[in-house]
């Protein structure tokens, strides 16, 4: 069975293809490599971020943008929250969004 890629909400769906064009290009050719291989490809395009929580991390000319996404049964990956980084640091509250519907799929 192959690996399905779906967002949290269509909000989330939105954030991502509004990114620009460059960050958006390389969010999605990572996306077909995690359909394609799984979920984890590792660094530096996919990185684990803790307790069932990972990060993949586009980059363009325009910025780094953040996807933050969790697998569930039905081999799906699930697109939980989106950011175009603004900071070398993860801002703290798009961290807790991410694990807060993290929480609320793996109920």
């Amino acid at each position: 069975m192959a690996w399905r890629l779906t967002y949290y909400n269509a909000k989330v769906a939105k954030i991502v293809a509004d990114w620009p064009p460059g960050i958006r290009a390389d969010f999605l050719h990572i996306a077909q490599m995690m359909l394609d291989h799984g979920p984890d490809i590792g660094m530096p395009h996919t990185r684990a971020m803790g307790a069932g929580l990972f990060e993949v991390r586009a980059k363009g000319r325009e910025g780094i943008g953040r996807a933050f996404y969790c697998t569930v049964a039905g081999r799906r990956i699930v697109i939980l929250h989106a950011i175009i980084k603004k900071t070398e640091k993860t801002p703290a509250a798009a961290l807790e969004t991410a694990r807060a519907r993290l929480k609320e799929l793996t109920r």
